[in-house]
């Protein structure tokens, strides 16, 4: 018999249930759970410990689980990490199975770990093949995919051949056959082909007696029962917890190693290591990016917590590399309906940033996330995270210090931009943190390309993979004096197949002197920590030109104005030359439509050559994005970060002029202009070898 499906139980009508509620459920299904507990742990005092930690975890992260997760899978999760906490440090004994089961168990123990875990799974743990490819997080048919495999070579070791002449196209229908699950269409035609193949024939029947073999054994593992004082055990030690009493509990006699063979076949060589910890992290962490750093075994939950002034700040991890030290954090306003984020210009500051950090770089901005579902769900709590200098150890502790946050002013229009000028809010107080914190290594790989923009060359030279970012470094070659690349965007970088947008704001120019005739930049993505690179491309986006192009207009504050000259295909207006302290100049040039430049730039020169000590200037201009929409560059807000690659666009150019002397003024002689810059949007995709 196939086993049973066990119907999902959705979280939430359970979502609220109390301790007591909890414990009588694991009391309903003990017998699965004690079964697979007994894989990992050999004493009834383990196996008591695990349940008890298991039922306090559940009711701890019970209200995390995300509202699509059936119960019985987190606590399935968390069950089986617990598991592995308690026995990690221990050294489990050969067991000696059956001489009915022994080939099975060595066949298992053979298996591909990802077939080994969804035939545990299906088979051992008995649970539906919904739950289970749901734990797994794959699909429905990658699941079968796997349980046809691990089967199949499950009777080649156990020497049922070692070749299946079976139909391709049919035999991924055996499992859904032998469990009379397939619709009653097809089952007529898989029933006339196997009719009428032979070759069909000889390899279904094979199949069904090893799958039948593994279901017999699921049928065995239920006639090791649970010790009927087990639960009673467990109840009376959450019941002494919570009356807050801390007695030891007596030993148990010990137990030998029923169904350590079971425990070959879940453990492995750590064959819960990923798939688990990943899906732990995935029901107990709400917190996206934190989620990610913890499934790859980066950093760790601190919850250091601080409360000043009606406002609780918790630092919940920091993660460190040779980028960047990157904390995150969590503010709540205890008192108000009110979001504080921490402000990158002022309000905080590590204390020991001399000793412990490096001030070879800048920290990163990252703007406030209000489109998250954290940062939306509660009107008094935010969600961030901030960017500190580099350790210069590979451990150490943070002494940081806040004395000022932000208030998070919502745009009224948009609730998911916001004012970040203008009239800003703060909230004093003092918060301190000493934050432990271990250095991450990053791997750097040497890059061997060339390419070319506009005739520029353009050469690619290290990927950098830390936890926190992946960094291209590339150079730009400036030996062209009529045409240079000042600036170069890209839109993503696919590394094996996996494809990272660019960080708007993670592009540096590195003064570095490799080669005075190149200029070496560097762009950020995000992480691609954990991926070997094997392929590599990057898609440009746009690039910065400058064009030299030389022009020289003699000035005349005697003259009537506005005079217009002619460049670069458009016509250009002095509206003003006004001789005083200062000298004022006005450039204007307000149609856009088809201009071949979007800065000019030049100097004015004074009729003596040195008079003038300096030059002020304020502009008006448009911005532009890729489908020609305008918008307004003189309100007070606009969303630059949503807006498609915008260009920005010179209307209006106000210089002031002072001179060397206090009390002499500056007589305009010449505006002599030097080039102008343009952006051009690419798309380009750039295929990048390893050296």
């Amino acid at each position: 018999m196939i086993p049973a499906k066990i119907d999902p139980l959705s979280i939430t009508p359970i979502r609220e249930k109390s301790l007591e509620s909890i414990v009588d459920w694991f009391d309903q299904h003990k017998q699965s759970f004690y079964t697979l507990g007994w894989s990992y742990l050999r004493t009834q005092q383990q196996m008591e410990e695990l349940f008890y930690r298991s039922i306090i975890k559940v009711h701890k992260e019970l209200p995390r689980f995300k509202s699509e997760t059936t119960y019985e899978t987190g606590v399935t999760s968390i069950f089986i990490h617990n598991c592995r906490e308690l026995s990690k440090d221990r050294s489990l004994q050969d067991s000696e199975e059956s001489e009915q089961h022994k080939d099975l168990f060595k066949a298992l123990d053979r298996l591909k770990e990802d077939e080994k875990v969804a035939v545990a799974l299906t088979y051992v743990k008995g649970i539906s093949k919904e739950e289970t490819a749901h734990l797994l997080q794959v699909s429905m048919e990658k699941l079968k995919e796997l349980l046809f495999s691990g089967i199949q070579s499950v009777r080649k070791e156990m020497g049922y051949g070692s070749s299946f002449n079976g139909c391709k196209e049919y035999q991924k229908n055996y499992i859904d056959y032998l469990e009379r699950t397939m619709d009653r269409s097809e089952k007529i035609d898989f029933e006339v082909h196997i009719y009428h193949c032979q070759d069909c024939q000889k390899d279904l029947g094979p199949f069904q007696d090893v799958m039948l073999t593994m279901v017999n054994l699921t049928e065995r593992m239920k006639d090791f029962r649970v010790p009927s004082d087990f639960m009673e055990n467990v109840k009376a030690r959450l019941a002494e917890r919570e009356k807050q009493r801390q007695q030891k509990n007596n030993k148990r006699k010990r137990v030998g190693l029923v169904f350590a063979s079971v425990l070959a076949l879940l453990m492995g060589i750590e064959v819960f290591t990923g798939s688990f910890t990943n899906l732990y992290y995935t029901w107990t962490e709400e917190d996206q990016e934190l989620r990610a750093f913890l499934q790859q075994g980066l950093g760790e939950r601190l919850n250091l917590e601080a409360e000043s002034a009606g406002v609780k700040i918790k630092i919940k991890s920091a993660i460190a590399d040779d980028v960047q030290t990157l904390i995150l954090y969590e503010i709540e306003d205890t008192e108000e309906d009110n979001q504080y984020v921490m402000d990158y210009n002022e309000g905080f500051f590590v204390e020991n940033e001399q000793d412990i950090m490096s001030r070879d770089t800048y920290p990163r901005y990252y703007p406030p996330d209000l489109k998250s579902a954290e940062n939306n769900r509660e009107k008094n709590v935010y969600h961030g995270k901030i960017s500190l200098l580099p350790l210069t150890t590979d451990n150490g502790t943070i002494k940081l210090k806040i004395t000022k946050l932000q208030k998070l002013i919502r745009d009224a229009s948009d609730q998911n931009s916001f004012r970040p000028y203008g009239n800003m809010e703060n909230k004093a107080g003092e918060w301190n943190f000493e934050i432990p914190v271990t250095k991450q290594p990053s791997i750097e790989y040497a890059l061997n390309e060339e390419t070319d923009i506009d005739g520029i060359p353009i050469r690619f030279d290290k990927l950098t993979i830390a936890p926190t970012a992946t960094i291209l470094q590339y150079a730009i070659n400036n030996e062209q004096t009529e045409k240079r690349v000042d600036f170069l965007n890209f839109d993503n970088l696919e590394v094996n197949d996996k494809k990272m947008k660019a960080d708007m704001y993670g592009s540096k120019f590195l003064d570095i002197q490799q080669d005075m005739n190149w200029t070496t930049f560097q762009t950020h993505f995000d992480s691609l920590f954990g991926e070997k690179p094997k392929k590599i491309s990057v898609q440009f986006k746009s690039v910065l030109l400058t064009f030299e192009d030389h022009k020289t207009i003699e000035l005349d504050a005697a003259k009537e104005y506005p005079q217009t000259f002619e460049y670069a295909g458009s016509t250009i207006s002095i509206d003003q030359v006004e001789v005083g302290q200062p000298t004022n100049v006005i450039i204007s040039n307000h149609e856009i439509k088809n201009r071949a430049y979007e800065s000019l730039n030049f100097n004015i020169v004074g009729e003596d050559e040195n008079e003038i000590s300096s030059m002020e200037m304020d502009s008006e201009g448009v911005l532009v994005d890729k489908d020609g929409v305008e918008y307004d560059m003189s309100k007070i807000h606009i969303p630059y970060e949503e807006i498609e690659q915008p260009r920005n666009f010179f209307t209006v150019q106000r210089i002031r002029l002072h001179s060397n002397n206090a009390d002499d003024k500056v007589i305009p002689k010449r505006l002599e202009i030097y080039g102008y810059s343009t952006t051009k949007y690419l798309d380009d995709v750039v295929k990048i070898s390893l050296d």
